[in-house]
């Protein structure tokens, strides 16, 4: 089974994604540790689509991430379900709220040495805070992915779109029986 799962920042797509990818037994692949290098420096483009085409081989992964933009088509094309995390954005804004603030206060670190510092609560700065990159990308997000959805190029693609914690756990728990086809 290949499975992209998207969703915005604070959605709980990762928590998510790795969950999938445990239950099927496959391998995760977070596309954040693929495209932030150190200093949070993108990856060079073509060296990231490189790294995603590869990362897309094989009949078996759960890959965590949007970055249509940067990367096109190259998890969609080879993916046959598309989960989508996507919570009310008022549930989304806890949440990547928290957990910001267990990153900066933590120090924890995420991708190649990156970490989250207190910046990340500076709502006027979208350049610098996930908050608000998450308050702003939310209604423009819901819109491409729903456009995505009725899209006839992706008609190889089943989409599940998971709105509240219950759909996540009625989905998860029937994704090792069912073969992914779960209705939320």
């Amino acid at each position: 089974m290949r499975v992209s799962v998207v969703g915005s920042s604070g959605s709980g797509k990762s928590t998510v994604a790795r969950r999938l990818a445990e239950t099927l037994g496959v391998r995760y692949v977070e596309l954040d540790a693929i495209h932030w290098r150190p200093g949070w420096v993108e990856e060079d483009p073509d060296v990231f689509a490189d790294q995603v085409r590869e990362a897309t081989r094989g009949d078996a992964w759960v890959i965590d991430g949007n970055y249509q933009s940067k990367v096109g088509t190259l998890v969609w094309e080879p993916a046959e379900l598309v989960v989508w995390v996507n919570p009310p954005r008022w549930r989304v804004m806890v949440q990547v709220t928290l957990r910001t603030l267990r990153r900066a206060a933590g120090r924890e670190e995420l991708w190649n040495g990156n970490r989250e510092g207190w910046g990340g609560l500076r709502l006027w700065d979208p350049s610098d805070s996930v908050i608000r990159w998450a308050w702003d990308s939310y209604a423009p997000q819901v819109k491409r992915y729903e456009a995505a959805m009725a899209d006839p190029r992706h008609s190889h693609l089943r989409f599940v779109r998971l709105r509240s914690r219950r759909d996540v756990e009625r989905f998860l728990e029937n994704a090792g029986v069912q073969d992914l086809d779960v209705e939320c």
